[in-house]
């Protein structure tokens, strides 16, 4: 998983951003995107694509990892600017959002001198590198899906407080049985993505 980490070329740059999104199938909420600067040479142990991780371990990696970070960014695009413009480019102002919030544990701002991102472009006068399965490949952006996973499933419980009925704290907004259900009963909450909801709203 360090293989880009460790490329010559990427080598002579000091504060490498990696980034991932969560968030981006979602019927509700917003879609998050975190950028992280991990130390050079720096490995977590049990760090993988946060898809493959249980929550219990999610929720311990993300403390170390957040511990040994030299800087870290979360980016949101709600539900009415993703409507607004679509998922893809939410998506990736999601990412430009997480780069300009980097900031050290301190809070001083960190300007990245170089980008590796999931399979996607940011717009940004950075130079950047768009790796397909990016979590899989690259330990940093892994980190990233991780701390993005985490924090929008937290969004995801004090949303479900907001918007009683849905069940947001248990499928964080996907597209389960249960939540196109409660849908169909309920109608939309302010936080849906009016754009998704075409073929269950018929």
């Amino acid at each position: 998983m360090i293989e880009f980490e460790r490329k010559d070329e990427l080598l002579r740059y000091e504060n490498i951003a990696c980034i991932d999104e969560v968030g981006r199938g979602c019927l509700a909420g917003d879609v998050v995107a975190c950028a992280i600067i991990m130390p050079h040479g720096i490995i977590i142990n049990g760090v993988k694509d946060s898809k493959k991780l249980s929550e219990k371990k999610r929720d311990i990696l993300y403390d170390e990892i957040l511990s040994k970070a030299i800087a870290c960014g979360i980016g949101r695009v709600n539900s009415s600017i993703i409507d607004e413009i679509n998922i893809k480019e939410a998506t990736r102002l999601a990412m430009k959002y997480a780069v300009e919030n980097l900031k050290d544990k301190e809070g001083n701002k960190i300007d990245p001198d170089f980008l590796l991102i999931d399979a996607e472009k940011v717009d940004l006068n950075i130079p950047q590198e768009s790796i397909v399965k990016g979590d899989d490949k690259s330990h940093g952006i892994a980190c990233a899906s991780i701390v993005a996973k985490v924090f929008r499933d937290r969004l995801c419980i004090e949303w479900d407080k907001e918007f009683e009925g849905y069940n947001l704290k248990k499928h964080k907004g996907y597209g389960t049985k249960e939540h196109r259900e409660c849908l169909q009963n309920l109608g939309p909450s302010p936080i849906h993505r009016m754009t998704f909801l075409k073929n269950i709203l018929k």
